[in-house]
């Protein structure tokens, strides 16, 4: 008969929230408890295709996890990091630049970020079917909270927002749940990611930029609020931080939303920058769910839409070269931190060019 003990976790102890009076992006909340009923998946939409043409990010409240169960997956967030010997991470160590996937860990220095500077952020990544592959010996017990996490990530909060983001388009409300079907190919999957602390001499060759600005790559990022300010967005004011807000999460669209909107949902370009002065000294520690659409997806406009129809679409290729979800995934994932970026014709842009589009970082 299995245990009915729920198995203990070390205690992560956050930073403190800041203190420093920063620029703050003025992001909208979305009470998801409102996508109960039609009425509320309706309003919701609104507010949801507001949030995306004006920032790219919002928050969302009331998503169903109490604040306890918070703060216990951030404790189990940092097992991976801190509680597995560094032998055997290493056997459990994946390499993306090779397999164009994120599973197990990612260490530190694996990617380069500037003037010869390399990371210093450690992953620990796990494919939405957790029980699929093996894990860290510490891990292990605490591997049933992680499959309800992420069964409640993809299913109870992804699949409302799909939900919404079909409405604001006027398309059924079924269309984008189906493009994240939790059973079809595909690797949505859940991050476990530590930041350390840098060297003054790392800080001053990369301006004190720990991870460059760019998009994501997949179709809509979940991201589990956490105290230390490091995340800004590129806003038309400029670069803005974005606040801490106790048991939300933050909301993105990536470059796949991007293709299949035709534009009209961008992947808002962000970076993560060194701590205020009052948190540098502490690791900074974030779940993300990063979804990917089904592997098959063929990356076009979805001409459908009534919306889209009306306010017309920018392609990024044409229809007959796109490329389907894993193609753009392997591709993204496989130069990230690896290839040689050229210098853009904007100031402070460096480009690649991947399935022969191009894709910008901004430094």
């Amino acid at each position: 008969m299995p245990s009915l003990t729920i198995p203990q976790t070390p205690r992560y102890v956050p930073a403190p929230p800041t203190k420093e009076h920063l620029q703050y992006a003025d992001l909208a909340i979305i009470d998801l408890s409102k996508a109960a009923t039609a009425e509320g998946r309706a309003e919701l939409a609104v507010e949801l295709r507001e949030a995306l043409t004006t920032h790219g990010f919002f928050y969302i409240i009331n998503h169903g996890y109490t604040q306890a169960q918070n703060e216990r997956m951030f404790d189990i967030a940092d097992i991976p990091m801190s509680g597995v010997p560094e032998d055997e991470k290493r056997a459990y160590t994946g390499d993306s630049i090779k397999t164009g996937i994120f599973q197990g860990y990612k260490p530190r220095q694996y990617w380069h970020i500037d003037a010869g500077v390399r990371d210093q952020h450690e992953h620990y990544n796990c494919n939405r079917h957790v029980h699929s592959l093996m894990h860290p010996q510490a891990l292990r017990p605490f591997l049933p909270d992680i499959d309800a996490f992420v069964r409640h990530n993809h299913h109870n909060i992804l699949h409302k927002i799909c939900r919404l983001m079909a409405l604001s388009l006027e398309l059924p409300e079924d269309t984008f749940v189906k493009l994240h079907d939790f059973d079809a190919p595909g690797v949505s999957y859940l991050r476990f990611m530590k930041y350390f602390p840098r060297s003054e001499e790392d800080e001053v060759q990369t301006k004190n930029v720990w991870m460059k600005g760019h998009t994501d790559f997949g179709s809509i990022t979940l991201l589990w609020s956490q105290p230390v300010a490091a995340l800004q967005i590129q806003t038309k004011e400029g670069w803005r931080w974005v606040k801490h807000v106790e048991n939300a999460l933050l909301v993105n669209v990536g470059d796949s939303m991007e293709f299949l909107t035709g534009g009209f949902y961008k992947g808002t370009i962000h970076r993560v920058v060194q701590p205020p002065i009052d948190q540098r000294g502490y690791t900074r520690l974030s779940m993300i769910y990063f979804s990917f659409l089904n592997d098959d997806v063929k990356l076009v406009p979805l001409m459908d839409s009534p919306v889209l129809q009306r306010v017309g679409v920018e392609r990024r290729c044409e229809d007959d070269v796109a490329p389907t979800m894993k193609a753009w995934r392997v591709a993204r994932i496989s130069a990230y931190g690896a290839s040689d970026l050229q210098k853009g014709k904007e100031p402070g842009i460096e480009e690649e060019v991947l399935n022969g589009i191009v894709v910008k970082h901004y430094n």
